[in-house]
């Protein structure tokens, strides 16, 4: 933002004009809680005084939003730190796309031991062992979002989480057929206090999980299982959930609003889109199968830039 627009009229008082400089620091405060964290750090801040004071005040920094990482000149996990000095303990929420480590995260549960909502997409560097270390220093969390990062045991989480309400876990989809309901059943056991489940893309439940979720968590109100294919609800198990939870997302529900786009493509066709790239050794310990076929996840959003992840899908 030039400095030249602050001498820009943007309102009108008894009929003399103000600038943006001399807004009112509430509402500035405002304004700026609008902008991502970089937009503060290397726009915002540097506009005049005023503006400065409002960007260093800890209030400003309640909550973190790191997802439009777009300029190589910044080193991202640098200015996520700073920002999260700049909460003073108070931060409350904070977003984080596409970079990040276990040790960044780690930094944030140390001081932040207020947050409320933490939400990674993204970022395949942090680890299980990384985010389950985490997540025990955060006991007031009460919504985690995770996009295709790794998730160790939803037991232990559920467990560290005594007070979370929304719990959105997005997966890779899993090979056709295969059942596992040792998510579902930990999130039974685990967070009755639920009102807010995603399970999307592919989770592995079954009706049997899908039951003990219904038994255990009494206050769910919206519960997302697009393409977790083995649900089936089997008897009455529609009936309950229709009964029970305010919104209900089917597995064959549209996903045309969840943020990346999946295509799938013949295995046959492989090397005409990925020439460079080698199928898995039949003996890798990562992937048991000897038939898969590659997919890629676009996001387009407001970055200005597409992001492609690549996989190996089983079958």
């Amino acid at each position: 933002m030039a400095s030249s627009s602050l001498t820009t009229p943007v309102m009108k008082e008894d009929g003399e004009c103000k600038s943006w400089a001399d807004l009112p620091s509430e509402l500035t405060s405002s304004i700026l809680s609008r902008l991502c964290a970089v937009d503060i750090l290397e726009n915002a801040q540097k506009v005049c005084t005023s503006w400065r004071r409002v960007c260093k005040d800890p209030a400003t920094w309640r909550n973190i939003d790191m997802g439009s990482i777009g300029d190589v000149r910044f080193n991202p996990e640098i200015m996520c730190r700073h920002a999260v000095d700049r909460s003073q303990g108070g931060l409350v929420e904070i977003n984080i796309w596409y970079f990040g480590t276990d040790s960044l995260l780690n930094y944030v549960a140390d001081r932040s031991s207020n947050l409320r909502s933490l939400k990674l997409a993204l970022v395949p560097p942090i680890t299980a062992e990384g985010l389950t270390e985490a997540l025990v220093k955060l006991p007031l969390l009460e919504e985690l979002d995770v996009s295709y990062c790794a998730v160790e045991s939803l037991k232990v989480v559920g467990q560290s989480l005594p007070n979370l309400k929304t719990l959105k876990l997005y997966f890779g989809l899993g090979p056709p057929g295969y059942v596992n309901d040792d998510d579902a059943l930990a999130i039974a056991e685990t967070m009755h206090g639920l009102r807010f489940l995603q399970l999307l893309f592919g989770n592995m439940l079954s009706d049997i999980g899908l039951n003990a979720i219904l038994d255990n968590c009494p206050n769910l109100e919206h519960l997302d299982l697009r393409l977790c294919l083995n649900v089936n609800f089997v008897g009455d198990l529609e009936k309950r959930c229709s009964e029970r939870i305010k919104v209900v997302r089917r597995p064959d529900d549209s996903t045309h609003d969840y943020p990346y786009d999946v295509f799938f493509y013949d295995a046959n066709s492989f090397d005409d889109y990925y020439p460079e790239v080698d199928y898995p050794e039949d003996d890798d310990p990562y992937y048991p199968e000897d038939h898969y076929f590659p997919a890629t996840f676009d996001h387009y959003g407001d970055d200005q830039y597409d992001i492609d992840i690549f996989g190996f899908i089983q079958i």
